[in-house]
């Protein structure tokens, strides 16, 4: 048997030392970067605001009820619905664009003559990151009551449509990876690689994976955005309104593509994989090198042109780098997979192939760490949200993972260099005269078998003592079988290329982690927005109750001139229902100050209630009041005070108080 041993590994990284120092200098700037901030980027569109508010009391009904959000969305017939405290409609269902001046708002009107009482609001929309997002809230007619709607408790995109739309991302990446990577590997690595069949397998079941996952996302697009009901995937009209939005046409783009992509395949693995002449084959190998670039660009552009690339801050920027993101990704895992096949199926993966895909994989890690950088400081933004957020907690752990693949991939490297250690002390002649050897074995291994056959009379000797035709082409496969059994049996029994086997492995199982943890990323709310929606909320101490009356008294300082001062507050009787609210308002001299504006907001945080907003009349110098202020339960509410000291100087403070 041969004493070579070809180089067989799945080491992603040529020097893998440096590639971890480049790793952590490249982490460590991208926390510097995410603590030095930015202006705000929303992924996931939210609703920053409504008239009237969440919660509010209003003393008559308003002609209409608007919603603004954080970004761009598509809204239908029926995405706004305001509903009377007994459940029915009590708007005209014909949501109206008022977006001006860059706030994006959208309005209902509401019908004439509507009784008092406790309204819900309940709306969806699709962001332009492609996602469904809802919610709902309530306000009340002159004082709060009963209601018979119950506000929705599932999210859009939930339920079976949600888990299948799911599923269907999920694999459309992975046959991305599968059919970008493994193409990539067999043109830049291992060209010998594309007559292989378990190598044209791979590539063809990523193809098949991500055509169908496409297929299906476009189907389940309609139900997914809307109604969520499984039967309205084969909906024509619904389907015809998904193929006018941003994220349909992605999807065509993408079967468009995937359609060329099938012809590059067929030559890659056909009139490429035959060509014996090298000058022809270099041409052909530039050529498609080219043209699966392309057709790769442009699949990956799909995702960056409907997802969290496409909307937030730098959008230009963004959609490149989420390409050059993908295709790094793509490279790197689906090249390790197609490695992973090469070392249990093809044994004859040379050392030069996987030494390409070392120096492929260090630039994809490479390009990751930059790209990764980038998106990251776009979507977090500062050290409490990467900690205290979803999105930052995921971050981590990719960024976990990562590291833990660079120490698998150091390992295989040792493993890898054991094997190339071994197979260069190994000189040509020597190899030569082991693999005659073999070859003499087996041959008279099989001969000695083959006589021993005939002496017994199963086999009839050709005229002139000679074995026919048919017996020799039986016992040159037999004889060929042998070999390879004996070589399969020396790679098994080599402790090197066993490890080497397992530490791939495991290399792979982190991959299939890794790539779970990115794509729920890409669903996920992201940390810079999550905790814009929260900024400002306090959780400052309960004020003391006096005998059921509240009284509070909060300093403040508007920054501008005569802006410091402090604020005295009276409840009464400070119970659930009606209220009445006195308000000082007292100079650093303790003498009463004269304000511009004075507002009030009450909220219940625990229930979501609020804030309910209260304009306070001026009674006199420095005292204002307002009278019929409902409570409607009891609770710890928060009262927040605007005081505004001139037509720029103004802050807001709160306190905590038990009210009821």
């Amino acid at each position: 048997m041969t004493a070579t041993a070809p180089r067989l590994g799945p080491s992603p990284i040529r020097r893998p030392l440096a590639a971890v120092a480049l790793l952590a200098t490249l982490i460590s700037l991208l926390f510097g970067l995410v603590l030095a901030g930015a202006s705000p980027a929303s992924a996931h569109a939210a609703l920053t605001g409504s008239d009237p508010q969440d919660g509010a009391v209003v003393a008559t009904a308003p002609e209409e009820v608007t919603l603004t959000f954080s970004e761009q969305i598509a809204m239908g017939d029926d995405s706004i619905r305001v509903l009377d405290p007994s459940g029915k409609r009590a708007d005209d269902g014909a949501p109206r664009d008022l977006t001006s001046g860059g706030a994006v708002r959208y309005g209902v009107q509401l019908h004439s003559g509507l009784p008092d009482g406790t309204y819900t609001v309940a709306w969806q929309a699709v962001s332009a990151d492609s996602h469904p997002v809802s919610g709902a809230f309530t306000f009340s007619v002159g004082a709060p009551s009963e209601t018979t709607v119950a506000l929705p408790s599932n999210e859009a995109g939930g339920g079976l449509v949600g888990a299948l739309y799911g599923i269907a991302r999920y694999a459309a990446y992975a046959g991305f990876i599968l059919l970008a990577g493994g193409s990539a590997f067999v043109l830049a690595c291992w060209q010998r690689g594309a007559g292989a069949l378990p190598m044209q397998r791979l590539v063809v079941r990523g193809w098949i994976t991500l055509t169908a996952a496409t297929l299906a996302m476009l189907l389940l697009r309609s139900p997914y955005t809307g109604s969520g009901k499984l039967g309205d995937a084969f909906d024509l009209d619904g389907l015809q309104a998904v193929l006018d939005t941003k994220p349909g046409a992605a999807l065509v783009s993408r079967l468009l593509l995937l359609g060329a992509s099938a012809l590059f395949i067929a030559v890659l693995f056909g009139a490429y994989a035959k060509r014996e002449d090298e000058k022809e084959k270099q041409d052909l190998t530039f050529g498609l090198a080219t043209g699966g670039a392309v057709i790769a660009t442009g699949i990956a552009g799909t995702w960056a042109l409907a997802e969290h690339a496409s909307t937030g801050i730098q959008p230009g920027i963004a959609m490149p780098v989420d390409v050059l993101h993908l295709l790094a990704v793509a490279a790197w895992l689906g090249g390790l997979v197609a490695l992973l096949v090469a070392l249990y199926r093809t044994p004859d993966i040379t050392s030069g192939a996987v030494r390409r895909f070392s120096r492929m994989a260090f630039g994809s890690v490479v390009v990751l760490a930059a790209t990764g950088l980038y998106q990251s400081w776009r979507q977090v933004g500062s050290w409490s949200a990467l900690t205290g957020t979803r999105y930052g907690q995921l971050l981590l752990l990719k960024v976990a993972l990562v590291a833990v693949l660079v120490g698998v991939a150091w390992i295989s490297r040792r493993w890898t260099g054991r094997l190339t250690e071994r197979a260069v002390s190994a000189s040509p002649s020597a190899t030569d005269a082991a693999d005659t050897a073999d070859v003499i074995d087996t041959a008279d291994t099989t001969d000695s078998a083959d006589l021993a056959g005939t002496e017994d009379g199963a086999v009839d000797a050709a005229p002139g003592g000679t074995v026919d035709a048919e017996r020799a082409a039986q016992l040159s496969r037999q004889r060929a079988a042998l070999t390879a059994t004996k070589e399969k049996r020396a790679r098994d029994a080599d402790p090197d290329r066993s490890g080497l086997r397992r530490s791939v492995m495991v290399e792979t199982a982190i991959a299939v982690v890794l790539l779970i943890v990115t794509t729920i990323l890409t669903s996920t709310e992201p940390g810079r927005t999550e905790e814009e929606a929260a900024r400002g909320n306090t959780t400052a101490a309960p004020a003391p109750v006096t005998g059921g009356q509240v009284n509070l008294s909060l300093p403040f300082d508007t920054g501008g001139q005569n802006g410091k001062g402090t604020v005295r507050l009276d409840i009464s009787p400070g119970g659930t229902g009606s209220n009445s609210v006195h308000l000082w308002i007292d100079g650093t001299d303790e003498r009463p100050l004269d304000v511009p504006e004075v507002k009030l907001a009450f909220t219940l945080e625990s229930k979501d209630i609020g804030p309910l907003p209260v304009a306070p009349d001026r009674l006199t110098e420095g005292h204002w009041t307002a009278s019929g202020v409902q409570i409607p339960i009891a609770g710890d509410w928060k009262v927040a005070v605007t005081v505004r000291t001139s037509d720029i100087d103004q802050t807001t403070i709160s306190k905590n108080v038990k009210i009821g």
